[in-house]
């Protein structure tokens, strides 16, 4: 439990886990001042007023202990260190592609510096060699807890390659980055569950092209599908996909509850939702401007290189803030 002498209850009047309690704690404080005033004003009543005193103090003090208990479990939160890394390919064609390889590249490398391991689940390229879509394991300490804020839309503007009249264009890739919890709060129905093999592609040995061992498995509830295709064997291939399904459940559960309390919330450093746009790389200006917390980086080519250190910072002292 969170210490009750570090908490003032009206740095949480926003936070929709305790803003009814607040409301309780307003009331009394309020009445705790009227009964002090009464004794002022009028002596004889004060053995009443202060009776009404204790018992305020009482009441007082067990919102504090109900407020404390909430702050502290989600102090106290569960934080994975094993995530999987998805990157998709947006708006821009192959510009896009070729932006979400760069993307998946500048995480990765970062996990690197971190001493993460990291494996591949699964890639699909564009024409130019891009990504149209790739998902990475990514396993350390504090992997999810520093980079569960990424997930979003990342918007790139800059002269592509093949554009010979040096136009600046936008393109856009999404980020998801999925925690792999031990325990999910999910149930997943077996016959919801529509499960394909195939051969895996890329190097691997003649047993890759032989033996049908990448696994693809869609929830016909909510039409997500994962594809599986690191492993050797099919078993081992199926089981990771399952708890990648079971991930991207959780996630869509997980935001749906962010974006409920987002409404309630002044300071917000995202919901968690894929969707929403994030951040944007101006390359012709050599700079990245994260839009939620409104504060930009230069040296583009460091960043990219995996030298996001001191966003990962600013983001999680913004979202603790907003907490």
């Amino acid at each position: 439990m969170a210490e009750q002498k570090h908490i003032n209850p009206l740095e949480y009047a926003d936070d929709p886990r305790v803003s009814y309690l607040i409301v309780e704690w307003k009331r009394l404080s309020q009445a705790e001042r009227d009964a002090a005033e009464l004794i002022e004003v009028d002596p004889s009543m004060k053995e009443l007023a202060e009776k009404e005193l204790r018992e305020i103090e009482v009441q007082k003090e067990a919102l504090m202990n109900q407020i404390a208990t909430i702050i502290g479990a989600e102090e106290e939160r569960e934080w994975p260190n094993e995530i999987v890394l998805e990157v998709r390919a947006g708006v821009g064609g192959e510009e896009a592609s070729l932006f979400a390889e760069e993307l998946a590249r500048m995480y990765l490398k970062y996990a690197e510096s971190r001493g993460w391991q990291k494996k591949t689940l699964s890639e699909s390229r564009s024409e130019l060699g891009g990504y149209k879509e790739a998902q990475f394991e990514i396993t350390g300490e504090g992997c999810y807890r520093e980079l569960r804020l990424e997930t979003g839309v990342h918007r790139v503007q800059r002269i592509p390659a093949t554009e010979k009249s040096g136009r600046v264009h936008t393109s856009t890739a999404s980020v998801a980055i999925l925690p792999i919890y031990k325990r999910t709060k999910v149930e997943i129905n077996p016959a919801d569950l529509e499960v394909e093999t195939s051969r895996s592609g890329g190097a691997g040995g003649q047993n890759v092209n032989k033996v049908e061992t990448a696994v693809r498995i869609i929830h016909k509830p909510t039409g997500i599908d994962v594809r599986c295709q690191s492993e050797r064997s099919q078993a081992q291939n199926r089981e990771r996909a399952m708890k990648l399904l079971a991930s991207k459940l959780q996630q869509m559960k997980d935001e749906e509850e962010d974006r409920k309390r987002a409404a309630e919330r002044k300071s917000q450093v995202g919901t968690g939702d894929r969707s929403e746009k994030i951040r944007t790389y101006n390359f012709p200006q050599d700079r990245i401007t994260d839009h939620r917390i409104k504060e930009s980086w230069s040296n583009l080519p460091k960043i990219m290189g995996g030298g996001i250190g001191d966003i990962l910072v600013a983001l999680d002292k913004a979202d603790s803030g907003a907490i």
